[in-house]
Order: C-alpha cells, then sequence, then structure tokens
C-alpha cells in the first residue's frame, strides 16, 4: 500500500479512536478563528462605519476670518483645493445678515442647500429640504421664527428692500433646537444679492473624515498657510475621533490576542492527552523502523488537517457574528473582505502549531523500550 493510503488511514483513526479529545482541539480552534475573524472583519470596517456614525453629530470642521469680520468666497474654494482626497465628506459657506419682510425683521443665512443636509443630518424637517443651491424661490425657517411669523409649509414669505420684493414659499420648517431655530435659510447667491455682499460669507462649516487625527493635521495645515483665518475642528464632535477608533480597534487586537493565547492553552492540553494516550502506539511505530520525523510530520499532518477544517467552519460563523455585531452596533452589515481570511487561517494555524511543541517535543523523547515495557 502507498506510503499517502496508510497516512490517510492514520488520520482517519487517530481521530476516530479519540473523537472526544479530538473534538475539544476542533472547537477550540473554531471557536478562535470565529471570533478573530469577527473581530478583524470589524477591524477593517470600523473607520467607515464609526466615521460614518460621527457624522450624525454634524459639522466638525470651521473656517472663518480672524481679524475682519468675512471672508472671499473663494477661501472656501481655497479649502476644498487643499484639502486631500475623500478628506470632505461636505462643507458650505454661510452668509448672515438680517432683512425686513412684510410682517417684521429676520434673521437670514445664506446657504449651500445641496451640502446641508450632511452637515445637519440631525435637523428634523416638516416638510421637504430644498435640494440645490442655485433655488432663488424656495426657503427653509427655522420653528420659532416660523411660529413668531405664523407660517407653514407651501406659506409665502415676502422680502423688501427699496421697493423690490422677493416671494419665498416655505418649502421646510426646521427643528434643530439650537439658534437656527430662529432663522430663515435661503440659497448663498440670493443672500449675497439680497444683502449686497457678492462672493463674500461669514464663515464656512465642513464635514470631515477624521481617521488617525486626520482633522487636526489639516487645521494646522491650513493655520499654517493661511494666518489670517480661523481654522479649528469643532471639538465636540471630532477632537478625540481618531483616538477613539485607535483605542478600539487596539481593544480589538487585545481581545483577539486573550482569544488565540486561550485557545493556544486547551488545544495544547488536549494534544499532550492525546500524545500520552498514544505513547505506545508512537513507541511501536519506532520500535519496527519508524524515525521520530516521520511520527512528528504524522502528528503535525492530524493537527493541521484538524485545525483547517476548524478555521473553516469559524471563518462562516466568524462572518456571521461580524453581521451581527454591524446590526447590533452600527445598524448596517459588515462588508466581506478577502484579507481577513487568509490572517484568519494563518493565526489558526500558528496556534495550532504552536500548542503542538510541547507534545512533539514529548514524541521525540520517547523511548520505545522502557514505553513498551510498561516503565
Amino acid at each position: 500500500m502507498a506510503a499517502p493510503d496508510m497516512r490517510r488511514i492514520m488520520l482517519r483513526r487517530a481521530i476516530s479512536l479519540r473523537n472526544q479529545r479530538v473534538l475539544v482541539v476542533f472547537l477550540a480552534l473554531m471557536a478562535g478563528a470565529a471570533i478573530v475573524n469577527a473581530l478583524a472583519s470589524v477591524y477593517f470596517d470600523i473607520n467607515i462605519k464609526m466615521s460614518s456614525e460621527l457624522r450624525t453629530f454634524g459639522a466638525n470642521f470651521y473656517v472663518g476670518p480672524g481679524k475682519e469680520h468675512t471672508l472671499p468666497e473663494k477661501d472656501f474654494e481655497a479649502v476644498l483645493m487643499a484639502a486631500p482626497e475623500g478628506l470632505i465628506n461636505a462643507g458650505s459657506p454661510y452668509l448672515y445678515g438680517s432683512a425686513r419682510s412684510e410682517l417684521e425683521r429676520v434673521a437670514l443665512a445664506g446657504v449651500r442647500f445641496s451640502q446641508l443636509g450632511q452637515l445637519v443630518p440631525y435637523w428634523q424637517v416638516e416638510g421637504d429640504w430644498v435640494g440645490v443651491d442655485f433655488d432663488d424661490r424656495n426657503a427653509m425657517i427655522g420653528r420659532t421664527l416660523a411660529g413668531r411669523l405664523e407660517l407653514k409649509v407651501n406659506d409665502r414669505l415676502t422680502l423688501v428692500k427699496d421697493g423690490e420684493k422677493r416671494s419665498l414659499r416655505i418649502k421646510g420648517i426646521i427643528d434643530a433646537g439650537d439658534a437656527s431655530d430662529s432663522l430663515l435659510f435661503i440659497g448663498l447667491p440670493l443672500a449675497q444679492a439680497w444683502l449686497d455682499k457678492p462672493h463674500i460669507i461669514s464663515h464656512a462649516f465642513f464635514s470631515l473624515n477624521n481617521r488617525a487625527g486626520e482633522v487636526e493635521a489639516f487645521a494646522g495645515k491650513l493655520q499654517a498657510e493661511h494666518p489670517d483665518w480661523s481654522v479649528r475642528p469643532i471639538r465636540k464632535v471630532s477632537a478625540n475621533e481618531g483616538e477613539v477608533l485607535l483605542k478600539i480597534q487596539g481593544l480589538m487586537g487585545l481581545i483577539s490576542i486573550v482569544i488565540l493565547l486561550l485557545s493556544t492553552l486547551c488545544v495544547n492540553t488536549s494534544l499532550t492527552a492525546i500524545v500520552g494516550e498514544r505513547q505506545k502506539e508512537f513507541a511501536l511505530q519506532k520500535a519496527i523502523g519508524a524515525s521520530t520525523q516521520s511520527i512528528v510530520r504524522q502528528v503535525l499532518l492530524e493537527t493541521l488537517s484538524i485545525a483547517f477544517l476548524a478555521t473553516c467552519v469559524g471563518c462562516l460563523l466568524g462572518f456571521l457574528l461580524a453581521q451581527v455585531l454591524g446590526q447590533t452596533v452600527f445598524s448596517s452589515g459588515i462588508s466581506l473582505r478577502g484579507v481577513v481570511i487568509p490572517i484568519t487561517l494563518a493565526l489558526a494555524l500558528g496556534v495550532a502549531l504552536a500548542a503542538g511543541v510541547f507534545p512533539l517535543r514529548r514524541i521525540m523523547r520517547i523511548q520505545p523500550a522502557s514505553v513498551l515495557k510498561g516503565e
């Protein structure tokens, strides 16, 4: 019979005769692989998930005038040009002023409506958002101001200036819980024209990604290049975002290490017991001419075969666990990333090899004569 066939027979025999201990090894490696796979999947997705979660708190970056009261609108475009690709999620200039309506004077803000939804996602809006920047027929109004003027959605508000009138339809009523509730929001071009401030803004807000402290780094770069600007992250939203991500990733790495160590200990204990039970078998193999190296290879093959099967099952369970974690924490699924599978496989096989070091050394020290005589 060919040697490979004999190895397969011995592998099946070793597994079938010691199925309880083999099951313990299998379950330990499977559980370790599943948890590592799940944590690795979340690890590679957490930047995107956390950034998406933190963006719900609104803008996290401010650029405004230093000593002056306003900025040229081109400075806003300069910020967009200076930002690395993918850093800015959204950004809008703001121009504030006061205008007279047919009812009373109102405070207004000119904005880029196309960006506003991403900058203030926490707004509760009755009606609809204004969707385009150049819309000069619709406006949005804060709930406090709307209540004072007794305006509802689709009502009209007329601005008056030097005999000129501009009628605006109220498309949405804003409930922000801050000063925005007392403002009338109109398109930036209309605000600049109505306030006689062409190409002028009061300041700008941005929503930036903050992987590994990118917001702080970008703020430092802009401040160095434009000392006449006031550039700052909005601390309550993003100051520690990068640190939080690093700490969470570090915690996940630590948990993975602990799980792998526990799996190694469990597998080592089971393999040691298996080797102890098979001492006479190994001694007999040595007595009839088998080399120590061939026996070690045989045990390694058995261990790695179990580890490979356990890892395959563990990867499947780990992906399912990652989806549970994603839905529980982020209310969304976790992406399947190809790099996670080889990482999990390498770690699981590494655990199996590390756990087998002492049992294999024990095999190498077996003396056939002593073992077979029962000493």
